[in-house]
């Protein structure tokens, strides 16, 4: 309440902040700033790594994997979800979940729409969607048969 703004420009910098860095051709630059010791205190090439998705797979070749990272600056519903079964699944939130409700309440989608596209950026006009993670599909529809998918866990 004291400082009513901060939140806008705070999320108004976050997505302009993702939205380039979701552009391969920036990844070396962001590499270069993000590695020194007031940052994350590593070196550079191991970040590129990481950021370009062209690294020595330990096994005496290089892969190049592109999409192996990406930045989305859309607060997803259902990632919100995948977090939550994630939650469960290892233990942290027991008993029922109303897991759309949370995620709804949580990942404010409607104030992150109107900032990308003040922005001039595409937004979506949904906020649920099925991800690929790991190999294994996650459906938000069905968070509680994701999480019993598993068969370790501590939920």
């Amino acid at each position: 309440q004291e400082l009513p703004n901060t939140y806008g420009a705070l999320l108004k910098a976050i997505i302009d902040a993702t939205q380039y860095a979701s552009n391969p051709d920036n990844r070396k630059e962001i590499s270069a700033a993000i590695a020194p010791t007031n940052y994350l205190n590593q070196p550079v090439p191991v970040i590129e790594q990481v950021l370009t998705g062209t690294f020595a797979d330990g096994l005496g070749s290089v892969q190049k994997v592109p999409d192996r990272i990406d930045f989305d600056p859309f607060p997803w519903h259902s990632m919100g979800i995948w977090i939550l079964t994630q939650m469960k699944r290892w233990g942290y939130i027991e008993g029922d979940v109303d897991y759309k409700a949370v995620a709804e309440q949580v990942y404010l989608a409607g104030d992150c729409k109107k900032i990308m596209e003040q922005l001039g950026y595409d937004a979506p006009d949904v906020t649920y969607k099925s991800h690929t993670i790991m190999g294994k599909t996650f459906d938000p529809a069905q968070p509680e048969a994701y999480v019993k998918s598993f068969p370790i866990g501590r939920g």
